[in-house]
């Protein structure tokens, strides 16, 4: 018998999509640990980032969970400090 796995799958919106390209940078630099047995995929649509997460245990997925959430927190909060990314001069 197959497990069937658990799936979750969030949408970010960001006010550019250059902020949710620095968020995808961030959050996507730390691979999921194999033992915790969640798989997290993040991509960018636009403004959006979109994170999809799939996990065969219920509790691992809530730990993966809120710990993305921990994580996504603390990159807003220093988006916030530092003000939106400056445009780039053009040559």
């Amino acid at each position: 018998m197959t497990e069937e796995k658990l799936k979750v799958d969030l949408s970010v919106p960001f006010p550019s999509e250059e902020e949710a390209q620095i968020a995808h940078g961030t959050l996507s630099v730390d691979a999921e640990p194999k033992r915790g047995g969640v798989k997290k995929q993040l991509t960018v649509n636009g403004n959006m980032l979109n994170v999809h997460f799939e996990s065969l245990e219920a509790r691992m997925m809530r730990v993966g969970v809120n710990s993305f959430f921990d994580h996504l927190n603390l990159v807003i909060q220093t988006m916030e400090q530092f003000g939106p990314p400056r445009k780039k001069p053009k040559s």
